[in-house]
């Protein structure tokens, strides 16, 4: 007999360019705080935001489950959400999500040459995703160490994690924000980001008591 997993599901989507690998490490953290997390792999070039949420979609089919996504990825849950609101998914983590659109992915766009390096995503990336079901709790974790090319391009003047401003995760509606000492690619393996998005899975927020917090 196949022993049930009574843990809550919790799937783990990449970012741009990214494979499932790369979060795989972030699902077994929290898999150690004692989620059934799993990476949930798409093409984010190539296939675009229609085929990743038709993926999303049918992973769904299994049951209900808390959903977690590191820049694209997060985006990608909330455009899934506000299209398909009857999806069962109660709690949502973005890490560093652009879900008031990119101005790293809107200057890369003003070229062919260069928008071609985020191909189908691209319109997702460039304008967000900021609506989302007023039932879906979604907490951010944004970064502010500015480690990354994207800042060549944006020509950040504020707060950012190399990729994307802190302001460009600020959307409303969101039930808690965090800002961690991490750069774009770092919230990938940071154990302060896996222990706060376990957090806010089980209680909606990120710290005892809520509200935004920085570290």
């Amino acid at each position: 007999m196949t022993a049930i997993d009574d843990r809550p599901r919790v799937l783990v989507l990449h970012g741009l360019w990214m494979p499932a690998l790369a979060m795989r490490w972030f699902a077994a953290r929290l898999a150690a705080e004692g989620y059934a997390a799993r990476t949930l792999g798409y093409r984010s070039i190539r296939g675009g935001d229609g085929r990743a949420i038709e993926a999303l979609r049918e992973a769904l089919r299994d049951g209900p489950a808390g959903l977690v996504g590191h820049s694209l990825g997060g985006v990608i849950a909330l455009e899934a959400l506000r299209r398909h609101p009857e999806l069962p998914v109660g709690r949502v983590v973005c890490l560093a999500s652009p879900l008031c659109g990119s101005a790293a992915a809107r200057a890369l766009r003003r070229h062919a040459l260069t928008g071609a390096y985020m191909g189908r995503s691209g319109p997702l990336l460039a304008r967000g995703c900021a609506e989302w079901p007023a039932r879906i709790e979604v907490g951010m974790i944004a970064g502010d160490r500015p480690r990354g090319l994207g800042a060549l391009v944006a020509r950040f003047d504020e707060p950012h994690d190399g990729t994307v401003a802190v302001r460009e995760t600020r959307a409303p509606g969101l039930a808690d924000h965090c800002v961690l000492p991490a750069s774009h690619t770092g919230l990938m393996f940071s154990e302060e980001a896996a222990a706060r998005t376990a957090r806010f899975l089980r209680e909606g927020r990120f710290a005892p008591g809520g509200g935004e917090s920085e570290v």
